[in-house]
């Protein structure tokens, strides 16, 4: 039987529902979830989550845009490529539309395969001659007394308080035909006229080693530091010499630290685009700027995203070396 409008909830009924409701809250409500999350949640899974939530949002989702771009086809629209799935004949037909020639055209283009081949080679040689430099400076820095390390990395920090652009900016005075190294040595006679150092492939070297040598130093360093240093002493006492102890001891434990340094210039040295833009030769390309390109001259975004894919799947290796020897440092860390 329905109740007249305006009527009101018998007292009764109105604290039956009432009842009700509260103890729907008390079974299901924010106490319960609380309590659920305090049991089966602990403090080292919401930390953890945190992060993994961070590259959930930030990596994964732009990485399988981008992947789902890499198989559509350019389009003179906005955006620049047509959908995967698309329905058709007033909604009542899926079609779905998958290209592979983006991926063809990659790997057989000539001008992309030069240009891989040349960005791992660049990559590699930087990647050597910052192991090169790099690996004495940490030597030295983890031998040196507590008190003056901190003022030592700090000084290998330094560069990093200024412009990334102003910093690569810098090397084009130091470089061109009228720079300071050109004025320099002509000044002391070494040379009789200027070196062509600008816009070639030494200007790329010399600026991707100055940007990324920190990189190299800083894991080198933490694992040098580390060390015990009664191994010497014992292969001292044994009648070993300073550089036979070196490589027999100290050589040997730092390979995590050489591992770790070497990926942390290589990966981001192929993909690198400032530099060689501004100090190296225009008729070389390396990946980042053909990415650029293809994305905001040409705005092919499928050919572009096919790139990036390639990219990535040619670092996952060392990406997965990097991750192994990372986590046998962690592990030797909590013995």
């Amino acid at each position: 039987m329905s109740r007249p409008p305006g009527s009101r909830v018998p007292q009764g009924l109105a604290s039956d529902r009432l009842g009700l409701l509260y103890a729907l809250l008390q079974q299901f409500g924010p106490q319960r979830w609380s309590r659920y999350v305090r049991e089966h949640w602990s403090g080292q899974r919401l930390v953890v989550a945190v992060p993994w939530l961070w590259l959930f949002l930030f990596f994964v989702i732009p990485f399988l845009i981008v992947f789902k771009i890499s198989f559509s086809e350019i389009r003179l629209a906005m955006p620049p490529y047509a959908p995967l799935f698309e329905w058709v004949e007033e909604g009542k037909r899926l079609v779905t539309t998958l290209n592979l020639a983006n991926y063809a055209f990659v790997l057989k283009d000539p001008l992309y395969i030069s240009t891989f081949l040349y960005s791992l080679k660049v990559a590699a040689v930087s990647t050597f001659c910052c192991l090169l430099i790099g690996y004495p400076m940490a030597y030295a820095i983890a031998r040196t007394a507590p008190t003056t390390r901190s003022l030592l990395l700090m000084l290998i920090i330094l560069p990093f308080w200024t412009s990334f652009l102003l910093r690569v900016y810098a090397w084009v005075g130091l470089l061109k035909t009228d720079g300071v190294i050109n004025n320099t040595l002509l000044s002391l006679g070494i040379i009789d006229a200027p070196l062509t150092l600008l816009y070639t492939d030494f200007a790329v070297y010399v600026g991707i080693v100055y940007s990324y040598l920190p990189f190299m130093i800083l894991p080198l360093y933490s694992n040098l530091e580390k060390h015990d240093m009664t191994l010497l002493e014992a292969a001292a006492d044994l009648g070993a010499k300073p550089f036979k102890s070196f490589l027999r001891i100290t050589l040997p434990l730092s390979v995590p630290g050489i591992v770790a340094g070497c990926l942390l210039v290589f990966i981001p040295a192929v993909g690198e685009f400032v530099i060689p833009s501004l100090l190296g030769r225009a008729d070389q390309l390396m990946i980042g700027r053909i990415l650029s390109d293809e994305f905001f001259a040409n705005r092919d975004w499928p050919v572009a995203s096919a790139v990036a894919i390639v990219m990535l799947l040619a670092l996952l290796l060392p990406i997965m070396v990097f991750q192994r020897y990372q986590r046998r440092e962690l592990e030797a860390a909590k013995r």
